[in-house]
């Protein structure tokens, strides 16, 4: 059987100098680094064998598959099942406004972490961003594919892969900006796992970005 890598690449730096939750809403663009890092993990996936490039319909995940379609000259498509993960706050300040966590009329949406309560269940953000990257895997099969899309998606995804409860401490992720988080398949199956941080130089506390192998 042949071996297939799919590639789940995080978005680069937003400009948003409110500070929004901004999930979901449209026009969010990349700030001046997030664009430097796109062309980071740009240049990190040059090399490979990339057979084709999805992304969010977000347009920062848009931002940043340009760079890495452009040395392949693939053209962009869009996938739905990547968006972001929906969020009962989006649109708000956190710890400010509606999204006080103080404010007991919010209470309600934080009675269940584990699922989690305030938006998305995990279990859905898994099962469509896998249907995703299936799809792609057969595609480019034999070769490699990029899904561009967001943190919180990717990394439960990545949680699942590994056999690991969903629920998580959200400090604790692994999901960098511009990260590279690579499934590599035999066939259908998952063999492995590596990540990487191709824009490291960019932001504190990444790793480096010949990333840590994890089997």
């Amino acid at each position: 059987m042949t071996t297939t890598t799919v590639h789940l690449v995080r978005h680069g730096e937003v400009h948003n100098p409110e500070r929004i939750l901004y999930g979901r809403l449209p026009g969010y663009r990349l700030s001046a680094r997030g664009e430097q890092m796109a062309q980071r993990v740009g240049e990190h996936l040059a090399g490979a064998d990339i057979a084709l490039v999805r992304s969010s319909p977000l347009l920062r995940a848009q931002q940043t598959a340009a760079p890495i379609a452009a040395p392949h000259d693939l053209p962009i498509s869009t996938d739905e099942r990547l968006i972001e993960s929906g969020n009962r706050f989006e649109g708000q300040r956190m710890g400010h406004g509606d999204a006080k966590l103080t404010d007991p009329r919010n209470w309600r949406w934080f009675m269940n972490p584990f699922r989690p309560s305030w938006g998305e269940p995990y279990r859905e953000q898994v099962a469509r961003v896998v249907a995703a990257v299936h799809e792609a895997r057969a595609e480019a099969e034999g070769r490699e594919a990029v899904l561009v899309l967001h943190q919180l998606p990717i990394w439960v995804t990545r949680r699942s892969a590994e056999g690991k409860p969903l629920f998580h401490d959200p400090r604790r992720r692994q999901c960098g900006l511009c990260s590279v988080t690579s499934l590599r398949f035999v066939g259908p199956h998952l063999v492995g796992l590596d990540y990487a941080e191709p824009a490291a130089a960019l932001y504190d506390g990444a790793v480096d970005a010949t990333g840590g192998k994890l089997t």
